[in-house]
């Protein structure tokens, strides 16, 4: 354990002390005591192939025997090749370009300059804005958290964040027009259209969505028409549809990509953390052929790029990933024990007087947390419900994933449990086991205590 005073790091959390890793084997973490931990959410659902797998750490020896560098203003590479065509083949149809970055914001902001630079060579320069839904994260640059809606993130840089109308989530546990999945007409997807005329179709460039909503509202599933309808809108008003799956993509929901479940196909598509499985820092933006042959015709660069894009060394590691993934069928493995996970969450907390949701798909699993289950109203934020949670799991050798602000940036507590694909049915008992633990001693811990 490392204190502050002893270090000089400028760390996410300055009054926060961080046990040191010191290895990682298979799903597990190991700290510099010695003490295990049940890594179960894959970092920030990162890991998905789980720690030290051999097949990648020798893929990226290999790259780093042939060259570390080559800016790809001057080359492209071999690694960078081969993981564009392992991607795009499996893509929905017509996503058949990657644009690599070194990470999900990154991947978001290129989406959205994309979605500008699109319209600009169309003739419509007037089309700049991005619609995002309330209760959304797409990243920490300023772009990215423009388009989210996330109003604890957003605060303090508001002043710097360009305004948009936003869309409604899209949540069937807390529907916003209070209707249940078999009774609605889909309004939260028709909201879209209310924002795209409110803010002037002229001026709306793209609209960005997370399949499946991730870190801000705890693996919230949609309506299983929701995204036809999104479709349909972005068509009529010439938006640009951009699926975020920079959590959700490369076999977390137990397909290649979350957004193939609803089949619908964007005009791109944001990937990162699981591409290369966290050995080493990358993303791509996937585009469709139909946006990159407007640049080609009219013979136009995307003016636009990072230093490190198309990195071989990141390349070579997420080509490795997709093989061991295709080698192991860990996409099929993620669908069939996220089933799993699942039925035992629900087994174990069916009648939980505090979980009020468990929802998601494969190995991409959020729980949300109430006061009281009937009414579904949730711990006051001051308790900071997800905080205590997170410790106690902790402290109980389980990593998890807590977020507050579920309902609305400030009210409300998820967890996501996003384990690495290679998980055992043996492995996901010990994992409920804890977490069933840990949530029952948080809900002592924060209950008022009666007075002597």
């Amino acid at each position: 354990m490392i204190a502050n005073d002893d270090t000089n790091v400028f760390y996410r959390n300055p009054f926060s002390s961080y046990p040191t890793v010191s290895r990682g084997e298979g799903i597990y973490l190991f700290d510099e005591k010695g003490k295990r931990y049940i890594d179960a959410c894959g970092g920030a659902v990162v890991s998905a192939l789980g720690h030290s797998v051999p097949e990648v750490v020798e893929a990226m020896k290999a790259q780093l025997d042939s060259v570390e560098f080559a800016h790809t203003s001057q080359f492209t590479n071999p690694s960078q090749e081969e993981l564009a065509k392992l991607i795009t083949d499996r893509s929905p149809g017509g996503l058949n370009h990657a644009y690599f970055v070194s990470g999900g914001s990154e991947a978001v902001e290129s989406a959205m300059k994309l979605a500008r630079a699109y319209w600009v060579q169309m003739g419509r320069p007037d089309k700049w804005m991005v619609i995002g839904r309330e209760q959304s994260y797409h990243g920490n640059t300023l772009g990215a958290l423009a388009a989210g809606g996330n109003r604890w993130r957003r605060a303090i840089y508001e002043p710097m964040l360009f305004k948009a109308p936003r869309v409604v989530p899209c949540s069937c546990y807390r529907c916003p027009f209070d209707k249940d999945p078999a009774h609605c007409s889909i309004e939260c997807a028709d909201d879209l259209e209310r924002a795209i005329l409110e803010a002037g179709p002229e001026k709306v460039a793209a609209f960005i969505a997370e399949p499946i909503v991730g870190a801000t509202a705890g693996a919230l599933v949609p309506h299983e028409n929701y995204f036809h309808r999104i479709r349909e809108i972005c068509d009529k008003y010439d938006v640009l549809f951009i699926a975020d799956e920079v959590m959700t993509g490369l076999g977390r929901c137990g397909s290649w990509f979350a957004i193939r479940q609803f089949g619908v196909v964007p005009d791109m598509l944001c990937l990162a953390k699981g591409l290369a499985a966290g050995y080493v820092p990358i993303g791509a933006t996937l585009v469709h052929d139909r946006i990159v042959d407007t640049f080609h015709n009219r013979r136009h660069i995307f003016q636009h790029g990072h230093t490190y894009m198309g990195h071989p060394l990141a390349t070579a590691a997420g080509a490795a990933v997709i093989r061991f993934m295709d080698k192991h069928k860990l996409v099929e493995r993620s669908r069939v024990l996220g089933e799993e996970l699942l039925t035992r969450l629900k087994k174990a907390l069916h009648d939980h007087p505090h979980v009020g949701d468990i929802r998601g798909r494969g190995l991409f699993v959020g729980i949300e947390f109430v006061a009281d289950r009937a009414s579904k109203a949730p711990f006051e934020p001051e308790l900071a419900f997800h905080r205590v949670l997170r410790d106690l799991a902790f402290r109980n050798g389980l990593i998890i994933y807590p977020m507050g602000g579920t309902i609305d940036g400030r009210r409300g507590d998820h967890t996501l449990i996003a384990p690495p694909f290679v998980i055992t049915r043996a492995q996901i008992g010990r994992l409920v086991e804890l977490l069933v633990r840990s949530i029952d001693a948080a809900v002592e811990s924060v209950r008022p205590k009666a007075a002597p």
